[in-house]
C-alpha cells in the first residue's frame, strides 16, 4: 500500500496520513521527517540539504528525491508508506514516478482530502496556541474552558501569524499555482481518489478506509 496525500493546507491531510499509518501499520514518511533525521544524522545528503538551506535556498528536487528514496527503501516500508507533503509540483511528480519506475514500483492511490478554500480559512483563523506549553485549541470545535486561556498551563492563547486569513490566503494562492496540478497529474494516473474534507475528521477516516477496503 504505497500512497501520497494531496490538499491545500489546513484541509487535514497530515492528520488523515497518520491514522491511515497507524491503522495499516506503515510509516507516515513527511519530507519534513527525512530533512531533519539526515540533517541530525550528518549524512551527505543531509549535509547537501543543509547548505542550500543555509543560504536560504530551496532544496534542489534530485536531493529531494534521493532522501526520499533512500527512506522507503528501509525495511518497515517494505509493506508500504503513506508519502505527506511530497511531491509539490508535476517536476516533481514526475521525477518520483520515474524513479519508482525504475525500481519496479508504483503509487497505489493519491489521496485529495478536498475542503474549500473559505472553509480552510475558518478552520485555520479559529486555531489558537498556548505561549506556555505549545497547546494547540479551536474556538469552535475544540474550544478552551476559559476563553483565551490554556486548560493545561493557564497560559495566554494567541491566533499565530500562520494561522491569520492574510496568511492562509496566500499559502492557498502557492497551493493552486503549484500543487493543484497535481490533482490533474494523478487523475491522468488513474490513481486519484478524493474525500470530502469538511465532514468530522473521523468520517473523513471512515471514507478513505471504505475506499482503500473496497
Amino acid at each position: 500500500m504505497k500512497i501520497i496525500m494531496l490538499g491545500a493546507p489546513g484541509a487535514g491531510k497530515g492528520t488523515q496520513a497518520k491514522m491511515i499509518a497507524e491503522k495499516y501499520g506503515v510509516p507516515h514518511v513527511s519530507t519534513g521527517d527525512i530533512f531533519r533525521s539526515n540533517i541530525k544524522g550528518g549524512t551527505e545528503l543531509g549535509k547537501l540539504a543543509k547548505s542550500y538551506m543555509d543560504q536560504g535556498q530551496l532544496v534542489p528536487d534530485d536531493v529531494t528525491i534521493q532522501m526520499l528514496l533512500d527512506r522507503i527503501s528501509q525495511d518497515d516500508c517494505a509493506k508500504g508508506y503513506i508519502l505527506d507533503g511530497f511531491p509539490r509540483t508535476i517536476p516533481q511528480a514526475e521525477s518520483l514516478t520515474k524513479a519508482l519506475d525504475d525500481r519496479r514500483e508504483m503509487i497505489d492511490y493519491a489521496i485529495d482530502v478536498d475542503v474549500p478554500d473559505e472553509a480552510i480559512v475558518n478552520r485555520m483563523s479559529g486555531r489558537r496556541a498556548c505561549v506556555g506549553c505549545g497547546a494547540t485549541y479551536h474556538i469552535v470545535y475544540n474550544a478552551p474552558k476559559t476563553e483565551n486561556i490554556c486548560d493545561v498551563c493557564g497560559e495566554k492563547l494567541i491566533l499565530r501569524d500562520d494561522d491569520k486569513p492574510e496568511t492562509v490566503q496566500k499559502r492557498l494562492s502557492v497551493y493552486h499555482e503549484q500543487t493543484q496540478p497535481l490533482i490533474d497529474y494523478y487523475n491522468n494516473e488513474g490513481i486519484l481518489v478524493s474525500v470530502d474534507g469538511t465532514k468530522d475528521l473521523k468520517d473523513v477516516f471512515a471514507d478513505i478506509v471504505a475506499m482503500l477496503e473496497a
